[in-house]
């Protein structure tokens, strides 16, 4: 098991304090490397029943590996761009103004499918599992990430021998590729 650690602390906003507004460039950052995270709905104010996060996503590449959650599901709302994911064994599309379900305990990924900037919001459902990406970014900032034990306390399992085959399949590029 890894080592244990405080992750930093957040600005955060607390649902008590009543309407609020968030501009283009607010919100907490995690680099997290293919596909950053930019929080703006923190489980913590909406009760736990989700989250809200963006995803920018360079041209032509690929977010993660293929990768399963224990009891969480995603909505990707594409923003702008064309996003690509991979639910199982079927491969969708979504365009701006579209939106793909990625449900619990089902295998999947997605990417940036365009030569141009894609940006998604991701509706996490329930909510906590954000937390993983905000500690993926401190970790690698702080240089104590631990992947496995991250994996197994937010019930996230990784194929980590899939980022060549879907990279190769749908002409995309992953860091840990490089």
């Amino acid at each position: 098991m890894g080592t244990t650690r405080q992750t930093p602390p957040l600005r955060r906003f607390d649902a008590s304090q009543g309407p609020r507004k968030l501009g283009p460039s607010d919100g907490h950052y995690a680099q997290l490397g293919g596909c950053d995270a930019r929080f703006l709905v923190w489980g913590e104010e909406s009760g736990g029943g989700f989250s809200l996060v963006e995803h920018p996503i360079p041209p032509r590449s690929l977010c993660a590996p293929l990768h399963r959650h224990d009891g969480v599901d995603e909505y990707s709302f594409v923003l702008e761009g064309r996003m690509g994911a991979l639910l199982g064994d079927r491969v969708i599309y979504a365009d701006a103004g579209e939106l793909a379900f990625k449900p619990r305990d089902e295998w999947h990924t997605f990417w940036n499918a365009g030569d141009e900037p894609c940006r998604i919001l991701e509706v996490i459902s329930p909510a906590g599992f954000e937390h993983f990406f905000r500690e993926w970014d401190a970790g690698m900032k702080d240089g104590t990430l631990d992947p496995a034990e991250l994996s197994v306390r937010y019930g996230i399992e990784f194929d980590m021998e899939s980022l060549p085959r879907i990279c190769a399949e749908h002409g995309l590029t992953h860091p840990m590729l490089s």
